[in-house]
């Protein structure tokens, strides 16, 4: 007699196998599922980094911040000098001081005008012959430095040389109408073309603030002010006083 477990069929697994498609498609099988979220910095910095970017960068800064500031040091090299903080007739200064004592440019620049002959007569015309020797410096700093009734021009020192703060420019003199007094004529102003402008170069705002900060070590630079006097006036093509320096 033939047993009943002989040649039986094994059962097939499909009821187990229907099961697993759901959650196959579900995306739920063990094995398949990702373990953290996709990363998606690589896209670009965050909001947060993005706020932070200006402060993590200073080296960014421009040159101009870097820039040494010019040097600005007293136009008389000697220890026993004196001067007013006003002038008549117009902004200028004389600072008295020995005949024969350094007269030095005030800054770098480069030199615009040397007068190194003494043309002033008493009864010549006032005014453009007033500084007997003298010598004009434009400054890097835009402003004309004008020192005048010089003895000697000291050699070396012409038209379009370029000098160096505290550089020799000549000597402490008594020539124009100097009135026979040993000091040098100090003046500020921009630098005009196309004409002589000796009632421009003689200095057209109080220099004696300036003065003040060279003889203590200072730099206080006059550029600002001569700047906006010359928004505000531009280059008058006639003075409008003659003074009693040039």
């Amino acid at each position: 007699m033939r047993s009943r477990s002989i040649g039986r069929r094994p059962r097939t697994a499909y009821p187990i196998l229907l099961l697993l498609v759901p959650a196959l498609a579900a995306g739920c099988a063990p094995d398949t599922r990702p373990a953290t979220a996709p990363d998606s910095s690589w896209q670009g910095p965050s909001p947060m980094a993005t706020a932070a970017q200006p402060a993590a960068t200073p080296t960014s800064a421009a040159p101009s911040s870097t820039r040494t500031p010019l040097r600005h040091v007293f136009p008389v090299k000697a220890s026993n000098v004196a001067y007013h903080p006003t002038h008549s007739g117009y902004p200028g200064t004389d600072i008295f001081a020995d005949c024969g004592e350094p007269v030095v440019a005030v800054t770098d620049g480069r030199i615009l005008e040397v007068s190194r002959v003494d043309r002033f007569s008493k009864s010549g015309p006032l005014g453009p012959y007033n500084g007997g020797l003298s010598v004009s410096l434009l400054g890097d700093d835009g402003v004309r430095y004008y020192g005048s009734h010089l003895s000697a021009i000291a050699t070396g020192i012409d038209a379009g040389v370029r000098v160096q703060a505290g550089q020799q420019l000549g000597r402490v003199g008594r020539t124009g109408n100097a009135n026979n007094v040993c000091h040098l004529h100090f003046g500020l102003s921009p630098r005009c073309t196309g004409h002589d402008d000796w009632w421009i170069r003689r200095g057209v705002i109080w220099p004696a603030p300036y003065l003040d900060s060279w003889r203590k070590g200072g730099n206080r630079g006059p550029a600002t002010e001569v700047a906006a006097w010359q928004r505000k006036h531009g280059c008058p093509k006639a003075p409008t006083t003659t003074g009693d320096a040039g």
